[in-house]
């Protein structure tokens, strides 16, 4: 899977990372770094819950995070 991650500044100076691939997966940071770790950290998230309620195979799981 490979999951693209959009990076804008925002206007109060913070970083905003939208994953494309996965709609509403928003995250906030102080900095750009710290907006794609969150993001990343999301997408982790969701995935991990998605293999516990059976809704993905883990062994199907190779992850890419590509900043854009």
């Amino acid at each position: 899977m490979r999951y693209v991650v959009e990076v804008e500044r925002e206007e109060d100076g913070g970083w905003l990372a939208e994953v494309l691939e996965m709609p509403g997966a928003v995250a906030f940071g102080e900095t750009r770094d710290e907006a794609l770790r969150a993001a990343e950290a999301l997408v982790l998230r969701t995935l991990a819950d998605r293999v516990e309620h059976r809704e993905l195979r883990p062994d199907t799981l190779e992850i890419k995070f590509v900043s854009a």
